[in-house]
């Protein structure tokens, strides 16, 4: 989807039924308001990010994105950014929403819009690269996918 319109099609690789958050070293769950409204009424999808966070692997999240991890209740607790409309919906699951550009917190990088997206993929990276580093993971140096 390109933002409520559809957008282009892709071929996939690999579907939820044959993988598992084991076989990747971080997740970037990218925004729009479709695809994270979407994914996240496939349990599949949403427990494939209940268990990166629960592996301790990274993941960043920007825009809508934010949704998957509210449906996954990994926001309880963790201080987070996402487009202000979900501001309501972070805050109900027990997360600390924020308006500002980027936000670490633990191994989740979030940020709130495309225009974010220098201070977002900073940051990520900065995560990323340090959990695979300090091996804050099962499965730490592999590859990343």
């Amino acid at each position: 989807m390109n933002h409520d319109e559809k957008g282009d099609k892709f071929a996939v690789d690999k579907t939820l039924d044959s993988v598992t958050a084991s076989d990747y070293d971080a997740l970037l769950q990218p925004g729009g308001v479709a695809n994270p409204d979407r994914l996240r009424m496939i349990p599949k999808a949403v427990q494939f990010v209940k268990d990166f966070y629960e592996q301790n692997k990274p993941m960043a999240v920007i825009c809508h994105g934010p949704w998957m991890l509210v449906e996954a209740d990994v926001v309880r607790g963790k201080t987070v950014t996402s487009w202000p409309s979900l501001k309501t919906d972070i805050r109900n699951a027990g997360g600390n929403w924020v308006d500002r550009e980027v936000v670490a917190d633990g191994n989740i990088v979030t940020s709130r819009k495309p225009d974010d997206l220098p201070a977002f993929n900073r940051e990520m990276i900065k995560t990323f690269s340090r959990a695979v580093s300090e091996g804050e993971h099962a499965g730490a140096g592999r590859r990343a996918r």
